[in-house]
């Protein structure tokens, strides 16, 4: 059973000479992530309002404000479907990327090469679509109820691992594999998250810039914590080397 003192200290020691690649690939997968999203606002014009009567009495629509809305909701809905499209088919391999270059950093070969690992043309369709198909499951979860989509969403928490480690396993069978080897951990993994939040505290301290420095303490313990798992499932006869080696 892992500790969470011991993926800790394994985190440190493999940042301790490859940090700032380390915070050059954890920016890259926030940003793709959907961590953060534009805002939007407009102004009204100016006009001559005299009263709420006159409003309901008024026997002229303004064509000029239907107008204004319409083209305001199918300007939202395009700028919701590109960031979809973009979560989707970049930000979905970029992070698929930077979970296998924090497996191997873990294991020292902290290469960024490893970050476009999922654009090959032999494995990109079926990444993208493992992740989108993860993505749905936990979307309907979620819909179910609060709890549950929680459970589910640290039962697909090493998909991405899985997908670096073997990108064509096929998506089922990364789905499959991931509730596998997070059975009986899922409290503990919880808990890991939780024991993040006072270095979050601290990132907020520094106008929210400090929490970027923290990402990547946050990604090399994930990727300590799959490598555990990964032995387990290896030795349990989950999987064998040829999926995930």
């Amino acid at each position: 059973m892992w500790t969470r003192k011991f993926l800790k200290s394994r985190a440190w020691e493999s940042l301790r000479t490859t940090y700032w690649k380390a915070f050059l690939v954890s920016i890259i997968i926030a940003i793709v992530g959907g961590n953060g999203g534009p805002s939007y606002s407009y102004r009204s014009g100016s006009g001559d309002y005299r009263g709420f009567d006159n409003f309901f009495a008024a026997p002229v629509i303004d064509m000029s404000l239907i107008m204004y809305i319409i083209g305001f909701i199918v300007i939202a809905i395009s700028i919701i479907i590109a960031l979809f499209a973009l979560r989707v088919f970049v930000g979905y391999p970029l992070e698929v990327g930077g979970r296998r270059y924090f497996i191997h950093a873990a294991q020292n070969s902290a290469d960024l090469n490893h970050l476009g690992f999922s654009f090959d043309k032999t494995m990109y369709i079926d990444i993208v679509k493992s992740m989108l198909w993860r993505a749905v499951i936990n979307f309907l979860w979620f819909l179910l109820l609060i709890i549950p989509g929680i459970v589910k969403l640290y039962a697909f928490r090493m998909v991405p691992f899985i997908l670096a480690d073997s990108p064509n396993i096929g998506y089922k069978r990364a789905l499959n594999l991931s509730e596998q080897m997070t059975g009986g951990h899922k409290f503990n993994m919880f808990v890991l998250d939780l024991s993040f939040i006072g270095w979050y505290l601290l990132g907020l301290l520094a106008f929210f810039i400090g929490i970027f420095f923290v990402l990547p303490y946050v990604n090399a313990t994930q990727a300590e914590l799959y490598l555990v798992l990964r032995k387990n499932a290896l030795e349990r006869g989950l999987c064998n080397y040829d999926e995930l080696f």
